[in-house]
């Protein structure tokens, strides 16, 4: 069962339709939720630290937006993809699912999530002036690169979550730590120097560096950071995929 591509792809449209309707079934504006969540995030954060950085960063409100896109697709999607397995062993003891599947459903939930963000982000970018510029078709570059990162991670924390539930705890602290290290809301010339180097190694920051060099600056991202971001994405791909193989029909035995 589920073992042709047709069959796969039926199973992922209707895990993608049961999250979006199990996240609005009971609420009154519904799918609007996920404009308003960015935005009232967006408002507060620039009414605070607007005012701290407001001579190091132009533009605020796109600074940060799309640097929380970026976070809160990986932080969702990975998490989603955490507890795939445990959310769905009722399925899984009694038909035979591709296991990884739902893992995969849940990210394509929060891509979607991700794509109606992007439509404040360009509401945002219209109503402060900000230039809209061609190298923005590039943002699917280090986008790809944070979809791999993004699979690779939420393959390993499914497996990892199934045999250890401790690992939800420790990931929501690290993910914390993630926040600040990614420089969301303040400028990296705030850092000191020799600490720079720190930062510049973690892949998530690298990839919101890339895109914002494409929305915001204008630019094509650097090619030393795009490289090291493919390289570093590539690897958690394949680790994440040759993780869950090995364990895959071990996954029920914990359950």
């Amino acid at each position: 069962m589920f073992d042709t591509w047709d069959e796969k792809r039926f199973l992922l449209k209707e895990l993608v339709k049961r999250n979006l309707t199990s996240k609005y079934k009971e609420s009154v504006l519904g799918i609007v939720w996920s404009f308003i969540n960015p935005l009232c995030v967006m408002l507060i954060f620039t009414a605070i630290f607007s005012v701290l950085f407001r001579f190091q960063i132009k533009n605020f409100p796109v600074y940060f937006l799309t640097a929380r896109l970026f976070y809160d697709f990986f932080i969702a999607a990975t998490n989603g993809a955490m507890y795939s397995i445990r959310s769905n062993a009722y399925i899984l003891k009694k038909i035979y699912v591709p296991r990884y599947m739902f893992a995969i459903g849940s990210i394509c939930y929060e891509f979607i999530n991700f794509l109606i963000s992007l439509v404040i982000l360009f509401g945002v970018m219209a109503l402060t002036g900000a230039q809209f510029h061609f190298t923005t078709i590039f943002a699917i570059i280090p986008f790809i690169f944070l979809l791999l990162m993004i699979i690779g991670v939420g393959l390993i924390l499914a497996v990892l979550n199934t045999y250890f539930s401790d690992v939800s705890y420790i990931y929501s602290i690290f993910t914390l730590l993630l926040m600040y290290a990614s420089a969301l809301f303040y400028p990296m010339e705030i850092v000191p120097a020799n600490i720079q180097m720190i930062f510049t190694l973690n892949p998530l920051y690298v990839a919101i560096s890339c895109f914002r060099d494409t929305i915001l600056y204008g630019v094509f991202p650097d090619i030393l950071s795009l490289l090291y971001l493919a390289i570093f994405s590539i690897m958690l791909f394949a680790v994440g995929f040759l993780l869950f193989r090995i364990h895959e029909k071990k996954l029920l035995l914990e359950l």
